[in-house]
């Protein structure tokens, strides 16, 4: 099995909103064995919307991927950031490795 990534683009528009989301959202990302590859940090946006933070978690595979975003916690996770924020996230398969 290949790994999975959640690819994120997030611009925060109510701050102290967006703190509910980020008390309650690591609970679903440990769950799934999500790995922190890039949480914000320096980024330029060289074609497309510019966004404020870019943030690119690993899973194990697709599935686990699927099923955190989908998961009673993450729900949970988003409800907490619905107004509070502009986001775009997907999630794309690895590459086969040898």
């Amino acid at each position: 099995m290949t790994e999975a990534y959640w690819i994120a683009h997030v611009t925060v528009t109510d701050h102290e909103a967006y703190k509910g989301y980020q008390a309650v959202a690591p609970e679903a990302f440990a769950k799934y064995g999500a790995v922190f590859l890039a949480r914000g940090g320096k980024a330029e946006a060289l074609e497309g919307a510019p966004f404020e933070r870019h943030v690119v978690i690993r899973f194990d595979n697709y599935a686990a991927a699927l099923e955190c975003y989908n998961s009673p916690e993450y729900s949970a996770a988003r409800a907490k950031r619905k107004g509070a924020c502009e986001a775009q996230i997907v999630i794309v398969e690895g590459l086969e490795t040898p």
